[in-house]
């Protein structure tokens, strides 16, 4: 497994999470870091992205409550999720790509974690 994501439950509106994303490739750089999520019946949406491991973007819909970081010590990027709503009910997925120690480009991702929230 590449990414292995967790940290995914149920919550009540209002509520927070963090997610994980444990790293067990080993890149010499990253291009980017991201966390997509997708609702029921839904395409699967960016939520926010580290480019480059400083440039941070936020779909509108979280800005202000969710956070992305990485941890290059722990092999780890992170989503805090604060003042969590109904409609950030979903399964998140992490994504990392970058290059290989191997020099190979690799887009990989994680096994998804769900995130429900009740009203």
């Amino acid at each position: 497994v590449q990414l292995q994501a967790s940290g995914g439950g149920l919550v009540r509106a209002g509520g927070s999470l963090r997610l994980s994303c444990a790293i067990s490739v080993n890149f010499a750089s990253i291009n980017v870091m991201a966390w997509y999520r997708q609702a029921p019946g839904k395409e699967r949406d960016l939520v926010a992205s580290i480019i480059s491991g400083s440039t941070t973007d936020y779909a509108d819909s979280v800005k202000g409550r969710f956070t992305i970081s990485g941890d290059n010590a722990k092999n780890t990027v992170y989503l805090q999720m604060n003042d969590l709503k109904p409609e950030d009910t979903a399964v998140y997925y992490c994504n990392v790509a970058g290059l290989t120690t191997d020099l190979d480009f690799l887009d990989a991702w994680g096994q998804g974690t769900q995130v429900t929230v009740s009203s």
